[in-house]
């Protein structure tokens, strides 16, 4: 079992997961092109690049091989990044799937540290758990990103090892090379807590 070609509209307070299309393109290149600082272990398109980065996307959907979504800020009205759920696995039986993976995450330097990350985050969670009814949730990133290892770490996934010479590095310089990949998750019997904690956060966020 795979992924269905269009995922709903999640909806948040500061964030709205839109699935993705082409009417996105021009706000993820205009994202994509603030800072790149932040973006040296993660794979961000480049402007010319981004026409062919949502086809590509939108194909793998097809085949229902991820989710993809545009990130869109709600006070804005701007697109900010990009995320999906991608790596489906069904259970034994066919029917149903019992885990994920979220990624192909980036965001827009001015989004950055706002809370839309943890906000994208909870909403994902959630669906994968209340509605698909998921047994696991994984979050991945290159072992040597310290602040995006920070990021998935705030949002309640435990840390569960390193896998070496797992994924391409986007490293500059680093083409045709591997990278080590630190392992995130979070399980069906933690949801209910992290869940919780997420959703405290959020409404301090809120108010402040």
């Amino acid at each position: 079992m795979g992924f269905p070609p269009a995922g709903p509209v999640l909806e948040g307070a500061s964030v709205r997961l839109e699935p993705l299309g082409r009417q996105h393109a021009r706000g993820l290149a205009e994202a994509a092109e603030e800072d790149r600082g932040s973006y040296r272990y993660t794979r961000v398109p480049e402007r010319a690049e981004i026409a062919a980065y949502v086809d590509g996307h939108l194909a793998r959907a097809e085949a229902g091989l991820l989710t993809p979504y545009a990130q869109v800020h709600v006070p804005s009205g701007r697109v900010v990044g990009h995320t999906s759920f991608c790596e489906p696995r069904p259970w034994p039986s066919g029917e149903g799937l019992r885990a994920v993976e979220i990624g192909y995450t980036w965001l827009a330097a001015s989004a950055q540290g706002t809370g839309v990350n943890t906000e994208a985050k909870y909403l994902l969670l959630r669906h994968a758990f209340d509605i698909w009814g998921v047994a696991r949730v994984d979050l991945m990133t290159d072992a040597r990103n310290a602040r995006s290892r920070a990021a998935v770490e705030r949002v309640g996934a435990s840390f569960e090892g390193v896998l070496r010479n797992w994924a391409p590095s986007w490293v500059p310089g680093e083409e045709g090379r591997l990278r080590d990949t630190a392992v995130f998750s979070v399980v069906v019997e933690e949801w209910p807590e992290r869940r919780a904690a997420l959703e405290r956060r959020l409404a301090a966020s809120t108010r402040s």
